[in-house]
């Protein structure tokens, strides 16, 4: 997810979603670090980064960091550390898993390790940071739950200031028996985390208050997503004023109306991420949604498929537009992000180890392949630093 914040006067814009990217949304063509997460194995040890230069080519991938199954990562608006949900069931005993906070070099890409914390829960699959850098947060799929961490001044996290479990299910056998918080999304105007639980077909709100890196329910404290859906990711359009949310299950774009004041979504539409006249297979499932910077397209996810799903997004009423489904040059695109310029998207896709870099037309928001990709094993998260 791209998700740029509306800060205080003197902070810079945050955009995130798989993930967060902290740049200008009229970033000038320019090399970036881009950082990888991977599902560890044999061949695959943890963080790795590549550089992406400005014709959209990658160089091969390098390991930054040996870490343990770092699937998402949120990197401050400064661009100085990196923090990474590890989703794992046995850090340090505890039968949960563990954020780990990194110093970034953005000089050279580096990353310096600084410390880890528990989650205390299982399996913590995605995160998020507060728009000042006081607060991290994660949602963990299988622990049913979400955990803050407060930021030290030293960039790295202190043990859990706020853990939240959740409780309920849904209509899916096996899939909806128990929650599944699947992502935490801070709001643009730095007030609000909303909760994407596959789980219980709800996205949950939480007020933030980031000096003490905690969460409270809002009120209402959630609205309800048409059950069976599993909702998965959201993302933020630019204005704040709207929100879009794949659900994995049904593989269907919902978008909401956002009340910054009161934390509130408001349904205006749900549309298949699938094209026309296509039926749904057992094997296909969504997973990331991304807001174009400039705010006038939203890209989706195909798991099954294969597919990178384009929509034009009305500027006054937030609804979407399908404008196409363009294959992802892999399988299973479990991630993908957009460069801080809005010029190249990248796709993470899992099974086939190779990340592809598409060009992106400014106009139309269609997508080109650019025939430049990396590879690495299991690759499933991309965040951009810009190289200094």
């Amino acid at each position: 997810m791209n998700r740029p914040r509306l800060l205080p006067p003197g902070l810079l814009p945050l955009l995130a979603g798989c993930v967060f990217i902290a740049a200008s949304l009229n970033a000038p063509a320019r090399d970036y670090w881009v950082y990888l997460g991977t599902f560890t194995g044999q061949n695959s040890k943890g963080i790795y980064v590549s550089r992406l230069d400005d014709h959209g080519k990658l160089s091969p991938p390098e390991l930054a960091a040996t870490n343990d199954r770092p699937v998402f990562f949120v990197v401050d608006h400064k661009n100085r550390f990196l923090y990474a949900a590890n989703e794992t069931s046995n850090f340090r005993n505890t039968q949960g898993g563990s954020i780990s906070a990194f110093a970034v070099d953005a000089k050279t890409g580096h990353l310096t390790a600084l410390n880890q914390e528990s989650a205390i829960a299982r399996g913590p699959d995605h995160i998020d940071i507060d728009a000042t850098g006081q607060a991290v947060m994660v949602a963990n799929y299988d622990g049913s739950s979400v955990t803050s961490f407060p930021i030290k001044s030293d960039g790295s996290v202190g043990p859990a200031a706020n853990f939240i479990q959740q409780h309920g299910s849904s209509i899916v056998p096996g899939r909806q028996d128990v929650p599944h918080a699947h992502s935490i999304s801070v709001d643009p105007g730095n007030h609000f985390a909303l909760v994407c639980d596959l789980g219980l077909d709800q996205v949950l709100v939480f007020k933030l208050d980031p000096r003490k890196a905690t969460l409270t329910p809002n009120d209402p404290p959630f609205v309800k997503v048409t059950p069976g859906s599993g909702p998965r990711h959201l993302a933020f359009h630019p204005n704040g004023r709207f929100a879009y949310l794949i659900s994995e299950i049904a593989c269907t774009m919902t978008a909401y109306g956002f009340d910054p004041k009161q934390g509130t979504l408001t349904e205006l539409q749900t549309i298949s991420t699938l094209p026309a006249g296509t039926d749904k297979l057992t094997n296909y499932a969504c997973a990331e949604v991304v807001v174009h910077p400039s705010g006038k397209f939203l890209y989706g996810s195909n798991r099954g498929p294969n597919t990178i799903v384009v929509y034009a997004i009305d500027q006054k009423t937030g609804k979407l537009t399908s404008v196409e489904h363009v294959p992802c040059g892999g399988l299973i695109p479990r991630n993908f992000n957009i460069d801080p310029s809005g010029r190249f998207l990248l796709s993470a896709n899992q099974d086939s180890g190779n990340i592809t870099v598409f060009s992106i037309d400014e106009k139309t928001g269609r997508l080109t392949p650019t025939g430049n990709e990396a590879k690495l094993e299991k690759p499933v998260c991309v965040v951009f630093v810009p190289v200094k």
